[in-house]
């Protein structure tokens, strides 16, 4: 303990005492109040302000799980709720995917009682069961190209070289078990939260040919089957040539109500962009046209307003549901943009841990495309922002607060 006057936070990190008054006094207080002190010096495992989830394990560790925080007692949850959702990320589901072989069943420890939710903390864990360490010796000095290798390295001195450790995709699992229950959360709010994929490479599906009922009856979770079969050739030829592809998975979430999200730093838009730019594999974020609003115009880009039976309702919906930074009611349309896996069994230039030129092949069982596995993440990453911001969202106004202590 350190000698100096001051406040030990988190039982091992010390602020040192700041004069009364000060600017950094008053920031200190304000922050430490507010909880953003209080979770900055953890290593970014926690997502959420009032829903809030932590996650933790490695992929080659005995498991992995989440921890939810401020999940509202009385919510039916089983096991099954939350493993139907796993199951759509597990391996081995297709020769698209790796054949690891995981049943990913998870276990409630904690926070469910006679099938609800206790408003405890909620503790779920998936245990590893196929983990094969030995195919990662021979680049354990190694620098993968497209992982996180060597900025992991630098960061903290040393890594986890068996497969990614806490950059593994595998992380990924206490996502989505904390998605399944914030689902669960908005389906008793009347919210629907659906993701699936877009594109595959090339092979990207435009809207009118969307055929959601058809999302479940291929293994690239496309909304339509003749897109999905095309696709399904160009990853067999990658897989032929030792490489892999990316794509687009996109989300759609709803029955919201207008008004989620704040309209500075915490937009629907922002949050929404956070949560999914976490997701290890995912370079772009966009919401409603994205990127293309730039090749518009306003007269184009506007969505007109127009009442009917007394709702506010758009004619079109370019904005993607959201208006400055916070839902209007509308369909909700996100879409992210996923890299190609990093690992390939092809010969590629890198470098050592000593900083010399080398080559590297990665062996091991690898998805020749995240996409489909992603798609389930990127669901349960935007469930969580939603659930979040609907809880946030309850004391933005007196009549609100009054309805609940009235």
């Amino acid at each position: 303990m350190s000698r100096h006057k001051g406040v030990l936070y988190n039982d091992n990190v010390f602020v040192p005492d700041l004069p009364q008054g000060s600017v950094m006094y008053i920031l200190k207080n304000v922050l430490f109040l507010t909880g953003i002190e209080r979770s900055s010096f953890m290593s970014g495992s926690s997502f959420g302000s009032i829903f809030r989830i932590t996650t933790w394990g490695e992929s080659h560790g005995p498991g992995i799980g989440v921890v939810i925080d401020g999940c509202p007692a009385g919510i039916p949850v089983s096991e099954s709720d939350i493993q139907s959702f796993l199951d759509r990320r597990k391996p081995g589901q297709s020769k698209y995917t790796t054949k690891r072989n995981e049943s990913d069943s998870v276990e409630i420890l904690s926070g469910v009682f006679e099938g609800k939710t206790t408003g405890t903390p909620i503790s779920l864990v998936v245990r590893n069961q196929d983990q094969r360490s030995r195919d990662y010796g021979n680049i354990a000095a190694l620098f993968r190209p497209g992982h996180a290798d060597y900025p992991f390295t630098e960061k903290y001195g040393f890594r986890d070289y068996r497969g990614g450790g806490r950059s593994s995709g595998r992380e990924t699992i206490g996502r989505v078990a904390g998605g399944a229950v914030a689902s669960l959360l908005l389906k008793e709010l009347g919210i629907r939260v659906q993701a699936y994929t877009k594109a595959v490479g090339p092979y990207s599906i435009p809207e009118e040919d969307y055929h959601m009922s058809e999302i479940t009856e291929n293994a690239l979770y496309m909304p339509n089957n003749a897109a999905a079969s095309k696709a399904g050739v160009y990853i067999s030829s990658l897989m032929a040539e030792c490489d892999s592809c990316g794509g687009v998975v996109e989300c759609i979430a709803e029955g919201l109500p207008a008004g989620l999200g704040e309209p500075v730093f915490d937009k629907l838009d922002a949050l929404l962009a956070h949560a999914v730019m976490s997701i290890g594999a995912v370079k772009g974020v966009e919401i409603g046209d994205g990127f293309a609003s730039s090749l518009s115009t306003g007269s184009q880009n506007n969505d007109p307003f127009f009442s009917e039976k007394g709702a506010v309702l758009k004619k079109t919906n370019h904005a993607g549901g959201t208006l400055g930074g916070m839902s209007d009611g509308s369909r909700l349309i996100l879409r992210a943009a996923i890299k190609p896996t990093s690992s390939i069994a092809r010969a590629q230039h890198t470098v050592d841990v000593n900083h010399e030129n080398a080559e590297i092949k990665v062996l091991g069982r690898h998805d020749p495309v995240i996409v489909p596995r992603a798609v389930v993440v990127v669901e349960s990453m935007t469930a969580l922002t939603l659930a979040d911001l609907l809880l946030r969202n309850m004391s933005s106004r007196l009549d609100n607060i009054k309805k609940v202590y009235s």
